[in-house]
């Protein structure tokens, strides 16, 4: 999964994206360089000023209705919003990605009646706010727990198995030791049977654990990436989409799942 943020602050690229016309040429540049799919968002996750609906409409429609004319890429809209979330159905996008951990069932609902999937990712805090010194007794049993009661939500409201990915919310109200003993537990959340996303590119966990600021987080994110796949992760959600799909095809070829693009070495 290539990531868009059309976005002022976001904080790993700080804007690049923010104009329509750069989101919607790094997206088809994230096609070319081989991404499966795109995740348009609007607003960040960290604590700050909240978009009005209107605002984040008109930042994500436009950028997702361009790529459509252009592609047939799958398009991820990445919001919390149920009336976000339909304007973005209704531009072609195929996936919601609520990182609020469906605080709204009506997302749910939407994605229900428009056949789309929908990402349940774990996070404790209110949308836009802070959330300082988070403590867990057992960060993964609690986190697996949390991602089971939202999706049984979600199936209650309509959803099928195959529609409902999970993401543990690397980072995410979480401190750097939480998020690594999440990372190498991820077969616990893998466990519960749906599809799970790793959100892991250039996160604050890999630079604390390397002593490495933001532009030199390359190597740190590609390694998580392939130890959240060597774990049962499915999706990865990944800034530098060259190097990421690499690496997730190596990752693939050593475990079976996809074909050497050639093989003639010593045949």
């Amino acid at each position: 999964m290539a990531i868009v943020n059309r976005t002022p602050d976001s904080f790993y690229d700080g804007g690049t994206t923010f104009a329509l016309d750069d989101a919607v040429g790094a997206a088809l540049a994230a096609e070319r360089a081989g991404a499966d799919l795109v995740d348009i968002g609007g607003q960040p996750f960290a604590a700050g000023d909240e978009l009005s609906v209107a605002d984040e409409i008109e930042r994500v429609v436009p950028v997702i209705e361009a790529i459509r004319r252009r592609s047939q890429l799958p398009v991820s809209a990445e919001t919390y919003r149920p009336e976000v979330a339909a304007a973005c159905l209704d531009a072609g996008a195929d996936v919601i990605n609520d990182t609020s951990g469906l605080r709204d069932r009506r997302l749910a609902d939407i994605a229900a009646d428009r056949g789309a999937s929908l990402i349940i990712t774990h996070s404790l805090a209110t949308p836009r706010t802070a959330f300082p010194h988070p403590t867990y007794a057992d960060v993964a049993g609690e986190v697996r727990d949390f991602l089971a009661d939202r999706a049984a939500a979600a199936l209650e409201h309509g959803l099928t198995r195959e529609q409902i990915v999970v993401d543990p919310g690397h980072d995410l109200n979480k401190t750097t030791l939480h998020t690594l003993e999440l990372s190498r537990r991820l077969g616990m959340i893998t466990a519960l049977g749906y599809s799970t996303l790793a959100a892991v590119s250039n996160k604050d966990f890999i630079g604390e654990s390397l002593g490495r600021p933001k532009p030199e987080r390359l190597a740190g994110s590609v390694a998580a990436a392939v130890a959240s796949i060597m774990l049962g992760a499915r999706i990865v959600r990944m800034h530098n989409v060259r190097e990421a799909v690499d690496a997730t095809r190596m990752t693939e070829a050593i475990l079976g799942y996809r074909e050497p693009h050639h093989a003639l070495h010593n045949v």
